[in-house]
Formats: C-alpha cells, sequence, structure tokens
C-alpha cells in the first residue's frame, strides 16, 4: 500500500472529520450541560435526568440511526454526479423523520409505567418522567434536524451543522439558567427544565441549519438551482422506491444503535435501585465517556462519506485507503482518550459534583470507560465504514450478538448477583460493556475487510452494493 495515498486519504478524512467532531461535540455537550447544571441544582435532579436520559437516549439514536442513512445516499449520489437524485433523498428523510419522531414522542411520554416496573425511587422517578415529557416534543423537529444534516454531510458540508451547533449548545445553556433555577419571572423547573431546554435548541438548529443550506445554494431545497446531471429516476415508482430503500438501509443501522444504547439504559435502570449517589456517580462516568466517543463517532461519519464518495465513483484504490487510514486514525484517537481518562478521572468527576461520594465512585468507574476506549473505537469505525458501503444488516446481527448476548447476561451476573468473587455493583456492569464491545470490535473488523475485498466495483451508484457472496 502506497504511503504516499495513505497520507491523503488520512488528511481527506481528518479535513472532514474535525467540523464532524466540533459539530458532534457542540450537539453532545446539551447533554453534558443538562448534567453538569443539573447537578449543581440537586442530587436528586441528577439521578433523574440521568435515568430519563437512558430512557430517552435509545429513542434518539434509533431516530438518529435511521436518518443517517441519508448520508451514504446522498454521498454515492454525489459521486456519482446525481445530485439530482439528493434533494429528493433529503425531502423524503425529512417527511420520515418528522413521522418517525411524532411516533417516538408520544412513547416517551408514556414511559412512567417503565420506572415504576424497574423500582426506581419515587423522588427520582417523579424527576426522570418530568424529565421525559419535557425532552420528548424535540423528537419531530430532531427527525427534521438529522435529515437536513445528513444532506449536507453527504455533499461533504459538515461546517453548516457544526455552525448549527453552536447555536444549539448556546440556546441550550441559556435555557437551562432560566429554566432549571427560575429566572426571569419563570418557576424554577429543575430537571425538568432540561427537557425543555433541549427541545428548544433543536429548533434553533433546525432554523440555523435550513438558513445555511439555502445561502450556500446546496442541492437540498426547491430555491436551489444545480446544474444538469446525470437523471437516474423522476417517476412517481422510483421515488417511492428511494424511500423504500431509506428505510431498508437506515432501519439495521436504527436497530443496531437502539440495541448497543439500549444495554446502556437497561444497566442504568439496573443501577436505579442502589440510590441516587450511586446513580449520580454512574451517569458521570456515563456522560464523559459518551462525551469521549464524538471522537471516533465523528471519524466514523467522515469515512461513511468518504467510502461513499469513493464507491459512487467507482474509485476501489481509494476506498482501501480511506479504510486503512481510517483504522490508523482511530487507533490513535482512542489511545489519547484512554490516557486522558487515567489521568484526569478525579478531576473529570469533580466537574460534575460537589459531593465527594459521589465523586469517588465516579472516579473508580471512569478507569472501566478508559480501557474500553479502543475496541469501542475500532467497532465504531467499522460500522461507519460498513454504512459507506450500503452493508448494514450484518453490523445489527453483530452488535444485536455482543450486546444482548454477552453484555446483557454478563452485567446481570456481576451487576446484581456475587460471581466469580466480584462483589456486586456498578463495576461489574462496566465489565460487561468492555467484553461486549470487545466482541463487537473483532466480528465487525473481520466483516469489513470480508466486504472490503470483495464488493463488486460495477454496482450502479443508484443502488445497494452488496458484498460478494
Amino acid at each position: 500500500m502506497k504511503t504516499a495515498l495513505l497520507l491523503q486519504e488520512g488528511r481527506a478524512t481528518t479535513h472532514l472529520a474535525l467540523p464532524l467532531l466540533l459539530a458532534h461535540l457542540l450537539q453532545s455537550s446539551m447533554g453534558l450541560v443538562d448534567t453538569i447544571m443539573a447537578g449543581r441544582y440537586s442530587a436528586v435532579a441528577l439521578a433523574g435526568v440521568g435515568v430519563g436520559s437512558s430512557l430517552f437516549f435509545p429513542c434518539f439514536v434509533f431516530l438518529l440511526g435511521l436518518l443517517t442513512a441519508i448520508t451514504p445516499l446522498v454521498a454515492q449520489a454525489h459521486g456519482a454526479g446525481a445530485l439530482a437524485l439528493v434533494r429528493g433523498i433529503v425531502q423524503r428523510g425529512v417527511l420520515a423523520g418528522v413521522a418517525v419522531g411524532i411516533v417516538l414522542m408520544l412513547l416517551l411520554r408514556q414511559c412512567a409505567f417503565i420506572l415504576a416496573w424497574m423500582g426506581v425511587s419515587p423522588e427520582v422517578a417523579q424527576v426522570a418522567e418530568a424529565y421525559l415529557k419535557a425532552v420528548s416534543w424535540s423528537m419531530p423537529i430532531a427527525g427534521c434536524f438529522f435529515a437536513l444534516r445528513g444532506g449536507s454531510e453527504g455533499l461533504a458540508r459538515p461546517r453548516l451543522s457544526m455552525i448549527a451547533g453552536a447555536f444549539g449548545l448556546l440556546c441550550n445553556v441559556v435555557a437551562n439558567y432560566v429554566l432549571i433555577y427560575g429566572h426571569f419571572g419563570l418557576p424554577e423547573m429543575g430537571g425538568e427544565g432540561c427537557g425543555y431546554a433541549t427541545s428548544l435548541s433543536f429548533l434553533v438548529m433546525v432554523f440555523v441549519l435550513y438558513r445555511l443550506q439555502v445561502r450556500s445554494a446546496l442541492p437540498l431545497h426547491r430555491k436551489q438551482r444545480f446544474p444538469a446531471t446525470r437523471e437516474l429516476a423522476h417517476s412517481t415508482h422510483r421515488e417511492q422506491v428511494r424511500l423504500l430503500q431509506l428505510f431498508a438501509l437506515g432501519l439495521p443501522i436504527a436497530l443496531a444503535l437502539f440495541v448497543e444504547n439500549s444495554i446502556f439504559s437497561l444497566i442504568a435502570l439496573f443501577i436505579a435501585r442502589m440510590g441516587a449517589e450511586v446513580v449520580a456517580a454512574h451517569q458521570v462516568a456515563l456522560n464523559i465517556s459518551s462525551y469521549l466517543y464524538m471522537l471516533p463517532y465523528s471519524l466514523s461519519a467522515a469515512l461513511t462519506i468518504r467510502v461513499g464518495f469513493h464507491l459512487g465513483a467507482r474509485r476501489m484504490v481509494a476506498f482501501r485507503h480511506a479504510v486503512f487510514s481510517g483504522f490508523i486514525l482511530a487507533t490513535l484517537g482512542a489511545l489519547v482518550t484512554a490516557v486522558f481518562i487515567f489521568v484526569f478521572a478525579s478531576d473529570i468527576a469533580s466537574l460534575y459534583t460537589n459531593d465527594v461520594a459521589v465523586s469517588s465512585l465516579a472516579a473508580s468507574l471512569l478507569l472501566f470507560a478508559a480501557i474500553y476506549q479502543l475496541p469501542d473505537s475500532i467497532q465504531t469505525i467499522c460500522a461507519g465504514i460498513l454504512r459507506g458501503c450500503k452493508d448494514t444488516r450484518a453490523a445489527m446481527v453483530i452488535v444485536t450478538l455482543a450486546y444482548w448476548g454477552v453484555s446483557l447476561p454478563l452485567g446481570w451476573l456481576l451487576g446484581i448477583h456475587e460471581f466469580a468473587g466480584l462483589a456486586p455493583g456498578p463495576a461489574g456492569f462496566w465489565i460487561s460493556l468492555i467484553c461486549g464491545l470487545t466482541l463487537a470490535a473483532v466480528l465487525l473488523l473481520l466483516r469489513v475487510f470480508h466486504v472490503m475485498y470483495t464488493i463488486k466495483a460495477s454496482v450502479p451508484a443508484g443502488r445497494v452494493c452488496h458484498a460478494a457472496p
């Protein structure tokens, strides 16, 4: 493999990943801000927001996963020079995002029975239920935002979503300050205010991103004109096929993300029985690890764009160089984040809470989060590569096996029951996560190499590229 080509792809991937990283960090920072500001309000508010987030986040990532399919569809159309397809893909994505978001909104508003079934303490459950009802309004708005973001990122314009994320974070900070603590004559809402702040922030992001896309003349909206390109389909039948293709490609991604994140949610609900201090400590460790996860996730998104573009243009050598450069960048990033957590675990925990017991427990859990940085990074990168190839079903099966087949039963044994000489507690759940992540990384890595050397380069860009049997 030529080093010059590898470096060229590495630079191109980094050029895409940096604005994606900033965009994802800005959006993820809303959860970080919610956690910190709720923790400063009270330990119960922090625990309530944490438990509520454990139910909200799987629905959120399911919607995100479904609409992630827009990025490789647009990237391959872009690589093939078929810009006439782009507008239809994004418009149908907006329709699907809003419709599915409404369904998820209604589901989130009926989650009180889950909190009771899991035995969450009454004071924490009350805050969690209020938070869920408030944040549920964000779901259809987020569906619209993800569709628009997928369009601009598929066209290699990630800076637009980065700018929109900056406005969203600013709105979230101000809204949290006003709604949590009750300023400017508004009632003091506590944890519930975090939910309304998130919903308002997504509304701001949709407005900003739409205006940026219009001003940038991207071929996503009716106001834009674009040069004559290869027309692949315009009939009603073909338009319906593209909508079905969006769901066929997006549903496995959504289910894989749902399975992965549902494990974290189930663990949070099991830990909820252990008291507010343990819940708060677990939430701190989970929040910072989720924040640092944005690095491999951004690289994964950049690789989806690069891989999709190269396959659309039928550049197989460049495709393989993009894959290997992605693995190198992911490994280096994982090592950096792992060292960062090990060195600053106590300092990180103290940022979230003044409670010494919560801070000490959170610092010990962060050491487990440091260990799983490498397998988590590898499995995330592999998933992004497979999405760019429009090969998403295998990842869904692998993730389901790793998390529900390994992490969940192992976490139940180690976290709740005394097993193999380990005392029950939150550490057992984190050990089970490391085992599941490692298995997923190995299996997904094998799948990537299988696809990379067997994929059909002759398939037209508007169709799904499958690995040869």
